[in-house]
């Protein structure tokens, strides 16, 4: 299935990348490729990741050992991401 980001989705990405490259560069690749990687499996298996409890038609897909969540939808042609959470910050769906 097609992937498309939206423009918050890659916002996030980008900022995660430069903050991990600032702050931890040996590994800022590594979390970018799981990152990718989790994302290329829900295209794959998009009905894979559990449902959101506070948003409907939400998924969240957690990265593993990075402490990140993915936020997409299903639709009939594509998954939309829609945000890339770090696990620190207020649940992206328990925000208004």
């Amino acid at each position: 299935m097609k992937v498309v980001y939206t423009e918050g989705a890659l916002s996030d990405l980008e900022h995660i990348v430069d903050w991990l490259t600032a702050h931890y560069p040996a590994i800022a690749p590594a979390v970018e490729r799981r990152i990718r990687g989790v994302i290329a499996h829900i295209a794959h298996w998009p009905e894979s990741a559990r449902r959101s409890a506070k948003r409907a038609g939400v998924r969240v897909a957690s990265i593993g050992r990075y402490p990140y969540k993915i936020f997409y939808r299903v639709t009939d042609d594509a998954v939309v991401i829609l945000h890339i959470h770090h696990a620190a910050q207020q649940p992206w769906d328990e925000q208004p």
